[in-house]
């Protein structure tokens, strides 16, 4: 490709909106082109590193035993109604209606469209295991887009899934396609580390996400240096501190005025937060329900504070959000000094208790006496209290023990989530039927895996792990040319004439190169080889054309080095070579 016929131009300076290095770079090389929020365009050299991060990714599912189909786009809703997503997907599908007025989602993932083509194509347990994937667009309803192609609200998306006849040969086909995984991210020059991942609106068993650790990620990461414990904040744990164990002591109440906040409480009564009961109070609207909201009273340790994703996933995914002390008190309760202690009888209308496990284990509590500006000692759970629902809805934070090893400290950092791999288990094949007939010729639901990875984002993941101050530094697998030969002073000493034969031998011997045959300054044209980033440069100019020779030089290094110009495309052919390893 020559330069001066490229439809795309590149930028000294990066518009104002760009908030990532790879968004900065994005626009300045000229790869995408922004419409509206959340939709790019994407210009020749962006489509071109795309689609070898896509070739990578076909060639790696193909290698696991994925088979490639297409499916639509648009699907009818009644699928996402039969699935029981309709309401609770989130964010909110993209909804079109046709000339019928027959309502149609703009597809953001395509479990129930799979599903679909499994029940009509698949009978018997000979037939497994399936694994299909597509690499399409998606459309996502994103309330803010961001990150240039870290948010998108349309974006290519590579989804496999996977059915099996039980949840055994599902572990061997989740590993197998998590191994692609690692390979697919290795040959795009990607640092990524596989975090425990809370499933979301996908539903499943057990999920893992792909992480690139940076401080522009907008996902935080929990992980432990002493054993690689590894977990996104929405589904952390922690090893929670253990209280001396103590025999129950009577109920006392104990005034105290103006107190709101445990934090006061235990400076009040000169006790450790990990020695009060915290409590939260949320309004939990069940999507599709109808109802109202249900108040929860939430119940945790002092120390400690809730993880919202696992408290909706206890609620059977729940929409949460936290009531004020006006809706408190209309329920009959005392915001600042609620008590589990009677609340169902104390308050005017139902209300589900849902504690952490914390408690269960923590003698002797400061708790609230739900009296204003009056608190109670010694609250014992069982003996004064109990819960419709016990589990861990407790939020990890850095500094806390490890949940695997219990020695190392947790550390917090930023990433970019890149893919994500779920058991499903048989959630879609039993709502919508997708049976198989097993050995005993019994009808059976497929054991369903999900496995994803998207392709904008995964760009500009790559431009965030390869980039210096100069611009882009492409690593050889998805590098959009593998080589950017430039002609200095064109039109002086045969420099034209030299650098067209070389270009025609390059493209001969197979070597993929973009030729600058503009007529720029060196300092434009060199300015411009960095920020694009391609692997190798190869420059021919009179000073090197006196010697005979051309200039070869990596991105990666300072150094340049003079080949003969009669050997110089066989020399550019090993060494691409070499630096694709």
């Amino acid at each position: 490709m020559r330069l001066s016929h490229l439809m795309s131009r590149t930028l000294r300076q990066a518009p104002s909106e760009a908030e990532t290095p790879s968004h900065r770079l994005l626009l300045r090389a000229g790869l995408v082109q922004q419409l509206a929020a959340g939709i790019y365009s994407f210009l020749p050299l962006g489509w071109r590193a795309l689609r070898k991060i896509e070739q990578i990714i076909r060639e790696e599912m193909d290698a696991a035993g994925g088979q490639e189909i297409r499916m639509p786009a648009l699907q009818p809703v009644e699928l996402w109604e039969a699935s029981g997503r309709r309401e609770t997907y989130i964010p909110p599908l993209f909804i079109v209606k046709d000339r019928r007025e027959r309502e149609l989602a703009l597809g953001p993932t395509h479990e129930e469209v799979v599903t679909e083509l499994f029940k009509q194509q698949v009978q018997s347990y000979r037939e497994l295991p399936v694994l299909a994937y597509q690499i399409q667009t998606k459309f996502r309803n994103e309330i803010r887009a961001r990150g240039g192609l870290i948010r998108l609200r349309e974006f290519i998306m590579m989804d496999l899934y996977s059915f099996d006849a039980d949840w055994e040969a599902l572990d061997h086909t989740y590993d197998r396609v998590f191994q692609a995984y690692v390979q697919t991210f290795q040959r795009c020059g990607l640092p990524a580390i596989a975090v425990h991942a809370d499933s979301g609106p996908i539903g499943g068993k057990d999920s893992q996400e792909f992480m690139h650790l940076t401080e522009v990620g907008e996902d935080q990461v929990l992980t432990c240096e002493r054993c690689g414990y590894a977990a996104n904040t929405e589904k952390a744990d922690h090893r929670k501190v253990t209280l001396p164990p103590e025999g129950p002591l009577p109920l006392e109440e104990v005034a105290t005025p103006g107190v709101k906040t445990i934090e006061d409480l235990a400076r009040f009564l000169g006790a450790p937060v990990e020695k009060t009961l915290k409590a939260v109070f949320y309004a939990a609207s069940q999507p599709g329900s109808g109802g109202g909201p249900e108040p929860v009273f939430v119940a945790i340790r002092g120390d400690l504070v809730v993880n919202e994703t696992k408290l909706r996933n206890v609620l059977g995914g729940a929409e949460l959000r936290l009531m004020d002390d006006r809706e408190v008190a209309d329920v009959g309760l005392v915001a600042g000094s609620a008590s589990p202690i009677g609340v169902k009888e104390a308050a005017k209308r139902p209300v589900r208790v849902v504690a952490d496990d914390s408690v269960l284990s923590a003698p002797n509590l400061i708790g609230g006496a739900n009296k204003p500006d009056v608190h109670v000692r010694n609250v014992n759970y069982e003996r004064d209290w109990r819960a419709d629902v016990v589990a861990d809805i407790a939020l990890a934070e850095p500094g806390y023990p490890c949940p695997q090893c219990g020695e190392g400290a947790l550390s917090l950092h930023r990433g970019i989530e890149v893919g994500h791999v779920f058991k499903l288990g048989t959630m879609y094949s039993e709502r919508l039927g997708a049976t198989f007939l097993d050995q005993r010729g019994q009808q059976r639901p497929a054991v369903m895996g999900c496995y994803g990875i998207g392709l904008d984002r995964l760009l500009a993941a790559v431009i965030e792990a390869n980039h210096d101050e100069r611009g882009i530094v492409w690593p050889a697998g998805v590098a959009p040319y593998a080589v950017h030969l430039i002609a200095l002073s064109p039109d002086r000493a045969g420099v034209r004439d030299a650098a067209e034969r070389l270009y025609a031998e390059l493209g001969e011997r197979g070597v993929e190169a973009l030729y600058d045959d503009r007529e720029e300054s060196p300092g434009v044209k060199f300015a411009d080889a960095d920020l694009l980033g391609m692997p190798l440069r190869v420059t021919v100019s009179p000073r090197t054309l006196e010697k005979s020779a051309v200039e070869l030089k990596r991105r990666t290094e300072s150094e340049t080095t003079l080949v003969p110009l009669s050997e110089a495309a066989a020399r550019v052919e090993r060494v691409v070579k070499v630096v694709a390893g």
